[in-house]
């Protein structure tokens, strides 16, 4: 009862902040990720090879990462049926609700908002994310003129990033508020849990770096070294992996794809700075586990449509992930109400999640750059700007 009254509001109040980030933190950041492009004509060429690889990518980390919490099932066994008989039933209410709305076509209908302002407005986030790519293209098709619109964009989302951050400093307490509440509901049994979360994370983005990356990008479709490749990018792996942040390994990964994978300076400095915007392979993971893991803890049973939604879900939105530490977690819930997990649940699941978030980001960044390389060789190749020789060379320069 303490719990609840004098120590759960905080930590309602610290969600509350994240989700109050959701809707500006996406639609900004993808507009400028769109524009970051440039020169229309590189949506021709290199920017629909460059987009076309991070998002097929993206699909194959997401369905890997559903593979693997199917297997290992980490959300089992956690007890939320102290969280009111009557929310869970609300949960499975809400999944029929939305399985009688209508089949595949009509959930992709509701993705084209027939009024933006509205879906913004009421939080809607598949129609946001439609609406800002549209907005990003219509930016560089319109050539200087869109100027004044692009450096809006790209200061607003410089301007929710900081917002970000500030949210971030208050995570300390709005954890230690959020796990009071939970372990005096749920008891230290939670732990176990979280470990088979970690575990399943760090495996499925091992997974994607060896096998798609590695295997599958480098080594069937370039024709190169796997072994060169992971130790061209080891000191970004390193840098990714402390900072917990895309943007601020942005420099050393251009400078381990220009000096040890031979890739061109034009590429490298177009590529990459996208894939930090756009290419979060390790966030569509997380994202994939976390609704698994709320899904395996409330008893929800998926169907295939559920699956799929995910995925697609988790896609969509982890584009729109800030390159900054714990940006994906406050994705979550986007990927929550696709299944129906309502508010109270969403809170509960963040609880678990967010003491061992720092840990989990650190692999997630990782995963990104590490895909944003093997497509930035991708790219290169494809264009003949990939120096080969400095690439299969042992030596690191």
């Amino acid at each position: 009862a303490v719990a609840n009254t004098a120590v759960k509001p905080f930590g309602d109040a610290f969600v509350r902040l994240i989700k109050m980030l959701i809707i500006p933190l996406i639609s900004t950041t993808l507009v400028a990720g769109v524009t970051a492009m440039g020169d229309p004509k590189k949506l021709g060429t290199l920017g629909a090879r460059t987009i076309g690889m991070y998002l097929v990518t993206t699909f194959f980390a997401v369905n890997l990462g559903l593979l693997v919490g199917t297997f290992f099932q980490p959300g089992a066994g956690v007890d939320y049926e102290t969280a009111g008989a009557a929310a869970i039933d609300s949960v499975r209410g809400k999944i029929e609700t939305a399985d009688a709305a209508g089949g595949i076509v009509e959930r992709f209908l509701q993705i084209i908002p027939t009024n933006p302002i509205e879906s913004l407005a009421s939080g809607a986030v598949l129609p946001t994310i439609f609406f800002a790519i549209l907005i990003g293209i219509g930016i560089l098709l319109a050539g200087a003129v869109a100027d004044p619109v692009k450096n809006f964009f790209e200061a607003a989302s410089e301007v929710v990033m900081r917002i970000t951050m500030l949210v971030m400093e208050l995570a300390p307490y709005g954890v230690l508020a959020l796990m009071t509440w939970v372990m005096a509901t749920q008891g230290i049994e939670i732990l176990w849990n979280m470990g088979k979360l970690a575990a399943s994370l760090y495996l499925a983005c091992g997974l994607q770096i060896i096998l798609v990356y590695g295997f599958l990008i480098i080594g069937c479709l370039l024709k190169l070294p796997v072994k060169q490749y992971l130790r061209g990018i080891a000191d970004a792996q390193g840098v990714a992996f402390s900072t917990a942040s895309s943007n601020a390994t942005l420099p050393v990964s251009i400078s381990c794809a220009e000096n040890n994978l031979g890739v061109d300076k034009s590429v490298a400095g177009s590529v990459l700075p996208l894939g930090a915007t756009i290419n979060m392979d390790g966030t569509a993971i997380y994202l994939g586990l976390i609704a698994l893991f709320a899904a395996q803890a409330t008893g929800i049973d998926l169907t295939a449509m559920h699956y799929f939604m995910v995925a697609l879900t988790a896609t969509l939105v982890s584009i729109g992930a800030a390159g900054i530490p714990s940006a994906g977690l406050l994705l979550a819930a986007t990927v929550l109400e696709v299944i129906g997990i309502g508010p109270e649940q969403s809170v509960l699941v963040i609880a678990f999640i967010f003491p061992f978030d720092r840990l989990l980001d650190m692999m997630r960044t990782v995963t990104n750059i590490s895909g944003d390389a093997a497509v930035a060789c991708a790219v290169g190749k494809w264009d003949g700007n990939l120096d080969e020789s400095v690439f299969r060379s042992d030596t690191e320069v």
